[in-house]
């Protein structure tokens, strides 16, 4: 954040050194608005640019195996532009690479789902999706694996089976707990 900061007030002094520049080369011809205007919309331009390419370069610098299911898009009042062309701001993701499975239950997969925000650092849920029964659970506090890899004090959640968290999670069962 601190450097994205630096960077647009390097950027909006570099604009208006150019526009200064120009102002002299042109004999002192342009108006004396345009030099603050310039750097203005150079900066506002940039600040927008990085707000929209976050989602892509966040996910493209994801690890083989971390898999997005879904991102938000939103409008802000704030941010006038988003009514034009709607934000994402948060994502989130399947980490594939940690699936796991119990012999005695293969139709459930622990894995882990990862929320990814603007500014946010990544939070880390384990959850067991049941690919079956096309439901999910969140392993906190409370909950336990019996004997036979069962939960117990599970909250479960039912899902639609079109769910792209849950078709996630379930496409590769082959590790074990």
């Amino acid at each position: 954040m601190l450097l994205q900061f630096l960077a647009t007030i390097i950027l909006g002094l570099g604009a208006a050194g150019l526009l200064m520049a120009i102002n002299v080369a042109t004999g002192k011809r342009l108006p004396a608005w345009l030099v603050p205007a310039g750097a203005g919309l150079a900066m506002l331009t940039f600040i927008v640019s990085m707000e929209y390419s976050w989602a892509p370069r966040t996910a493209a610098e994801l690890p083989e195996g971390v898999e997005i299911v879904s991102a938000s898009r939103e409008s802000m009042w704030y941010r006038p532009w988003t009514y034009v062309k709607p934000l994402s701001l948060r994502m989130v993701a399947i980490d594939t690479r940690r699936n796991r499975t119990h012999p005695e239950q293969p139709d459930q997969v622990m894995t882990t789902v990862m929320l990814l925000g603007r500014w946010m650092p990544i939070r880390e849920i384990p959850v067991v999706f049941d690919c079956r029964g096309a439901r999910r659970a969140d392993l906190h506090a409370g909950v336990e694996f019996e004997a036979g890899g069962r939960l117990r004090g599970a909250d479960w959640r039912p899902l639609d089976p079109d769910d792209p968290a849950l078709q996630a999670a379930c496409r590769d069962r082959l590790r074990r707990f």
